[in-house]
């Protein structure tokens, strides 16, 4: 194996801490062309699709991405926005709103001369994307994705040449499961391993729990309510995986039902009120259920009049919700019956869920943003250039 050129480096040179986003993917149009190789990278992965390999390289190249690309690029085209795929601009636009209120709160819990823990009590909704500051951050934020750009390889070669020697991994998951969350980390670990010169990591596994995460998406519910009313039953759509790997161990399962769970006890909802089920069934093998579709039609049949759909395992907007969910869903539950349908959208950019974002990063930095003052930089460099350093 050949190890990559390590970037240049100066003496006295401060050590800055990064953080990066990882989510999922999109491909980079909504195109037949640019869908082929995203859905190659995809399902192409062994922990996306766990059969042997042999008999699933025959399936995969000579069915599925002859045929797939087309109806996938027809799905995406009736989701895409001017700026590109809805996945990656709601990361994008996450990514530079917590790099602008976690850097403003540090830099203010810095100027307070015990540094008390601040309240982070912000109005809810919509917020302002920040300024950019001329590179004053204590902590660099960037963003990759899983599968398709930018790579989680190029976004960790992007915080190494500015000179980050931690950096924190936080896959953009709620629930983990090891065709999420660990083949996001396996990326970034398949990258460590050409690094000459690692830096520190450390890894978010879930947020499933995490009370600010729970309490951004009640109120996401609550404000849609305040404005449409309340609907007959909330169904809380996550995504599916095989049935298979809830018996080998996996805990996506119960931590969606717990996820499921601390939402309605949030808003106080009864048992007969909301239900869990999920989406995205793919194959002819067993997957997680309820399914969501069957779920709907089930709902429409029974004469529920309104049913609303959230989907707590996104974050962001993307094909799964805005496609499957806001339109399939829909037609699913009107063409069985129902009356009124309504998809509440992902916390995308929400300053309450900005903020428990910013929450969970700073719990999981603990002990690393340390700030080396210009003169002991200075100083560190004068010794090392005494001793023949050339930079």
């Amino acid at each position: 194996m050949s190890y990559r050129t390590e970037p240049a480096y100066r003496h006295g040179t401060p050590s800055r801490t990064g953080v990066l986003l990882i989510n999922l993917g999109t491909p980079d149009a909504p195109t037949a062309a640019a869908v082929k190789p995203y859905l190659r990278e995809f399902l192409g992965d062994p922990r996306v699709v766990e059969i042997p390999r042999a008999l699933w390289w025959l399936i995969l190249n000579g069915i599925i991405l002859n045929t797939r690309p087309k109806k996938s690029a027809d799905k995406y085209a009736q989701i895409w926005t001017k700026e590109g795929s809805p996945l990656l601009v709601h990361t994008q636009r996450q990514a530079k709103l917590l790099k602008g209120y976690l850097n403003e709160t540090l830099k203010a819990q810095s100027a307070l001369p015990l540094s008390p823990t601040l309240s982070h009590e912000g109005e809810r909704g919509q917020t302002t994307i920040p300024p950019e500051n001329g590179g004053t951050d204590s902590v660099l934020i960037e963003f990759a994705m899983r599968y398709g750009n930018p790579s989680v390889a190029s976004a960790l070669e992007k915080l190494k040449q500015q000179n980050c020697g931690r950096i924190l991994i936080l896959p953009l998951y709620p629930q983990y499961a090891a065709s999420s969350t660990a083949t996001a980390l396996d990326a970034v670990f398949d990258t460590l391993r050409k690094m000459r010169n690692m830096p520190e990591i450390r890894t978010v596994r879930s947020f499933h729990d995490h009370p600010g995460y729970i309490a951004a998406l009640a109120q996401s519910v609550r404000d849609n309510w305040m404005q449409n009313g309340h609907p007959d039953k909330l169904v809380m759509s996550f995504h599916g995986v095989p049935r298979y790997t809830l018996d080998k161990g996996d805990p996506y399962h119960c931590e969606c039902h717990k996820t499921g769970r601390l939402l309605a006890e949030a808003l106080q909802l009864k048992q007969d009120q909301y239900q869990i089920s999920f989406q995205s069934r793919f194959g002819r093998a067993e997957w997680l259920k309820p399914y969501t579709t069957a779920t709907l039609e089930e709902l429409g049949k029974q004469g529920v009049n309104r049913a609303d759909v959230i989907c707590p395992g996104f974050v962001g907007d993307c094909l799964e919700t805005l496609e499957e969910i806001a339109l399939e869903g829909k037609a699913s539950f009107l063409g069985a019956g129902g009356k009124e349908f309504r998809y509440i959208p992902c916390l995308n950019e929400r300053n309450d869920w900005i903020h428990a974002l910013s929450d969970i990063v700073t719990a999981n930095l603990q002990g690393w943003i340390a700030t080396e003052e210009k003169e002991v930089c200075a100083a560190s460099r004068n010794r090392a250039l005494a001793m023949g350093a050339q930079d």
